[in-house]
């Protein structure tokens, strides 16, 4: 085996950088009015998430129940959520700092309704909340107080909409009229209700002040313009509807039924077929300048097509659309990718999606493009590789690194580390099983269970109306079975090229075979053009017995590697010539690597010796000599079948990940483990490095995506620091210790954490007890002072050192000597205050995340109470030894009287002295 001759240094602690975790699993979806926070469901929790970063910010305690609605007040105030259980909770979240513990709320309503919740609303005042139960009641409820204001019965069904009517005059702030509001419910009907006088306050009644008529099917979306004039309804029958709520006198046409005394009853004004089911709809920014008039108002909505279309109100024409796609796709991809909600961000100028397969879409009414992507639910994470950027030909931006994940899903993910803005690659009909990239960075291959391979490169198409994104530039087709592994070739293309210079593939099946793939005509070209090449397969080989689970070439494209389920790895040497008449290519068999006791499920090639390394389920990776294809060394260290190995750091290091859910760093020249890394609850399927080696990224079936980078100069500098203030303090323990100032080094002592020296210094102090000090507290002047001294946090230490002195009995009078001046000189509720100021500063130093933190107070009364109990045991059975050893000296005592009687009185006292004995006795 050849080694390198420069030995790079080992690198040995990782730290968890970041995790890319769920952010949304479903459910309702809200933001502030400024865009910045987004409030997600994730299970039955709520996370509110920076919009800018994707940063989880904090967490809100839930009732284990789902989250059935969701909204934030217009003030970013209030977070306002129902839950399944029919709960009512109210979190503040406007002076909410970023934490790991959960957020309790500010106020529950056990019972806020008979039937659960799906839509809730606030008015822009910040005052005022409407929830709409499936059981057709609308309460209008005061946030401040906790209480109802207004109970709205008679609709048919569930309440499906809510929107307040807040009209507001353009050139002040003003409020121009009563506050309505506006409900739509499954009996196709609309209703107004003025919650300022009339027939719809309780005293009236709670009745309706109009109902229209107008859709055959649910109402989905409502929205009145900010001039309170217009109101535009969406349904799932598949057209928008515009009513006039001001009609002019003599247009209004009113019925015997609705007609009340000083209203008029909204008018019907347009009927717009946007043959899709609508979700959502809403009016964009209105020009002050066209208030009371349709003349540059325009609607958005969303719904099954999945994408936002933006109208105008006068000539109902479509403007442009966000999201729109560009090849057509199945009816289930097109259920999944439906919009259910869409959110208008006025001061953002910003419209958000929030589609059905989970993912967050926001676009820049400025640029009308993708200006962020937040994929909410990975699923079970199945590879993952880096890719490199392409900055724009114009551009003077640098290219930097982006994330490839393979999930549970037939769409490729993208991500950008930094910002986790995504993307979603389209193209797969099926789940996509592998990944791969070029030499270069710049194509990335996939593998999918649609038993085909596709190669796709980043594009900036201003058409798509996306900052960038990619596409699918060439197509691999011919397996019969899935294609489950992928290889390109690694080769880096000449830098004077301008063609992307691609060479071969090769992709392992299902079907047990490994083809080869010319990809000299996929170039950058191609993807310009719209074309996607359909690649030759140049050779196939029946290579394995069973499922072919891995595959790799060589750094010089000379071998291929390949790993299967039959528990052998297979080496092939690759044969590929391009001439003018086109690429020639063929595998050779070279030789079987046999040691493996399961099926192989990973192999990859070392970039600097001439070894191989394989990764198997019977839990050990296995490094292989190219030379003559033995087993060079054999690490064992997993619980479980290792999935995936990478060599890094130059060829010295490897990082291995395994279905016990852990990462292990190996160093491979002293065959031992350096690091663990622990942050999955399952098995991890992906693993990727860059190619410093510094970031290593584990991906694995509990949809947890965790950056690990290397802080090994770190970690070094700070145990060299900690060594060199350890010095420095022992030395000045030593001065003081010489000096006699035993006050000052009982005092270091305990912050340095050293019970040995402690115990040491306190029997010196003890020892200068004199019959002048018995009067001192504890009888001994100098402990007194030590005592009286020392802060809450070092009196909870020195005790806890003491309970375990107080457990031996050579040690045990230094411990009885210090709790009895402790006892005399603290008072009880020193005592107790310092216990809670150390449980305090421990939460603190641990950060918890546990939901149910107790109470500072009782945490440290229950701590308190440990340590006399503690304490108390060996008190007793120490008070008992002693009391033995007191009546034992009392007969030591008897013996010496004696003794000097007998020598003092001779032989005529014996009679006497025996009878003093009897009488004693």
């Amino acid at each position: 085996m050849v080694m390198s001759t420069a030995k790079p240094k080992l690198k040995t602690s990782f730290k968890k950088a970041r995790t890319i975790a769920p952010l949304y699993t479903g459910g309702p979806v809200a933001i502030t009015p400024d865009g910045l926070k987004l409030a997600t469901c994730v299970e039955e929790e709520i996370v509110l998430t920076n919009a800018d970063t994707g940063v989880e910010l904090n967490r809100f305690a839930g009732d284990t129940e789902s989250i059935t609605s969701l909204c934030i007040t217009a003030s970013a105030k209030y977070l306002i959520a129902f839950t399944g259980s029919l709960s009512l909770r109210i979190y503040d979240i406007q002076s909410l700092e970023p934490s790991k513990r959960k957020i309790q709320p500010l106020r529950t309503i056990s019972r806020a309704h008979d039937a659960p919740v799906h839509v809730c609303t606030t008015d822009p005042t910040s005052s005022l909340l409407a929830s709409g139960s499936a059981d057709g009641v609308v309460k209008v409820w005061d946030i401040a107080n906790g209480y109802v204001t207004h109970v709205f019965k008679g609709h048919g069904g569930v309440v499906s909409a809510l929107k307040f009517n807040y009209p507001q005059n353009p050139s002040s702030a003003t409020q121009t009229g009563p506050i309505r509001l506006v409900t739509a419910s499954v009996d196709n009907r609309i209703r107004i209700f003025n919650l300022t006088h009339g027939a719809s306050t309780s005293s009236g009644g709670g009745k309706p002040e109009a109902v229209l008529d107008g859709h055959v099917s649910v109402p989905r979306g409502l929205d009145v313009s900010p001039d309170g004039k217009w109101l535009v309804s969406g349904g799932r029958d598949s057209v928008m509807l515009l009513w006039d709520l001001e009609p002019a006198t003599g247009q209004s046409k009113q019925s015997k039924k609705t007609k009340q005394k000083g209203n008029t009853v909204p008018q019907l004004v347009q009927t717009i077929p946007v043959l899709e089911r609508v979700e959502a709809v809403g009016f964009l920014y209105q020009d002050p300048a066209s208030h009371g008039t349709t003349k540059g108002l325009q609607v958005y909505l969303g719904g099954q097509k999945g994408r936002i279309a933006v109208r105008n109100v006068d000539d109902e024409e479509e403007v442009y659309t966000f999201g729109e796609r560009k090849t057509p796709v199945s009816e289930d991809q097109e259920e999944q990718q439906q919009i259910l909600n869409v959110l208008y961000v006025a001061q953002a100028q910003t419209i958000i999606s929030i589609h059905a397969d989970q993912n967050i879409v926001m676009y820049s009414l400025e640029t009308r493009s993708v200006s962020k992507q937040l994929i909410g639910y990975n699923d079970e994470i199945v590879d993952a590789t880096f890719i490199r950027s392409r900055p724009p030909p114009s551009s003077t931006q640098p290219s930097v690194d982006l994330l490839a994940l393979a999930t549970n899903s037939s769409l490729i993910r993208i991500y950008s580390p930094e910002s986790l803005d995504g993307r979603l690659l389209e193209g797969h009909s099926d789940i996509v099983l592998a990944l791969d990239r070029s030499s270069d960075g710049y194509f990335l291959a996939s593998g999918s269970k649609d038993r085909s391979a596709r190669v796709w490169v980043q594009t900036h198409n201003p058409a798509l109306n996306q900052s960038w994104s990619y596409s699918c530039a060439a197509i691999c087709e011919g397996h019969s079975e899935s294609v489950g592994a992928i290889a390109m070739s690694k080769i880096k293309p000449e830098s004077n090229s301008s063609r992307s210079h691609l060479r071969f593939m090769f992709t392992g099946s299902q079907d047990r075979t490994i083809k080869m793939w010319d990809l000299s005509n996929v170039s950058l070209e191609n993807v310009v053009e719209g074309q996607q090449v359909r690649c030759k397969s140049l050779t196939t080989h029946k290579a394995h017995e069973k499922d072919i689970n891995s595959l790799d070439v060589s750094p010089n494209d000379k071998l291929l590697a390949s790993g299967s389920q039959d528990r052998t790895a297979k080496l092939y040497s690759i044969e590929y010539v391009q001439t003018s008449a086109g690429s020639r290519g063929e595998l050779k068999p070279l030789g079987t690597l046999k040691g493996h006791k399961r099926g192989v499920w990973t192999v990859r090639f070392c970039r600097t010796n001439r070894v191989v390394a394989t990764g198997s389920g019977d839990k050990t990776v296995k490094i292989w000599s190219l030379d003559d294809y033995s087993c060079l060394k054999t690490f064992e260290g997993h619980t479980n079948s290792v999935l995936r190995v990478d060599f890094f750091n130059a060829g010295s290091q490897l990082v291995s990940a395994a279905s016990d859910g852990l990462v292990k760093v190996w160093a491979i020249h002293e065959e031992e483990c350096k690091a663990t890394l622990d942050n999955h609850e399952d098995k991890i399927w992906a693993l990727a490095t860059t190619s410093d080696g510094s970031t290593i990224v584990s991906g694995g079936a509990d949809s947890v995506i965790t950056f690990w980078e290397d802080c090994t100069e770190e970690t070094e500098v700070e145990k060299e620091n900690l060594r060199a203030e350890l010095v420095l303090k022992d030395q000045e323990f030593q001065n003081f210790v010489s000096l006699g100032d035993y006050k000052r080094a009982i005092q270091l002592a305990l912050s340095l954490g050293q019970p040995g020296r402690l115990l040491s210094l306190f029997q010196n102090v003890i020892s200068t007890r004199s019959e002048a000090d018995r009067h001192s507290a504890s009888g001994v002047p100098l402990l007194d002072r030590i005592i009286e001294s020392l802060d809450g946090a070092d009196l909870v230490k020195l005790l806890s050192y003491v309970r375990a002195w107080n457990t031996q009995a050579k040690t045990s009078a230094v411990a009885q000597t210090i709790i009895f001046g402790i006892v005399k000189l603290r008072s009880a509720d020193n005592l107790i205050q310092a216990f809670k100021d150390s449980v305090v500063e421990k939460k603190i130093v641990e950060d918890t995340d546990s939901e149910d933190v107790k109470p500072a107070s009782s945490s440290g009364e229950t701590a308190l109470k440990e340590m006399v109990e503690g304490l108390i045991p060996y008190t007793e059975r120490h008070m008992s030894r002693m009391g033995r050893l007191l009546q034992e000296s009392y007969v030591v005592d008897y013996i010496l009287l004696e003794m000097d009687s007998w020598m003092l009185g001779g032989d005529d006292d014996d009679e006497d002295s025996s009878m003093d004995v009897d009488e004693l006795r």
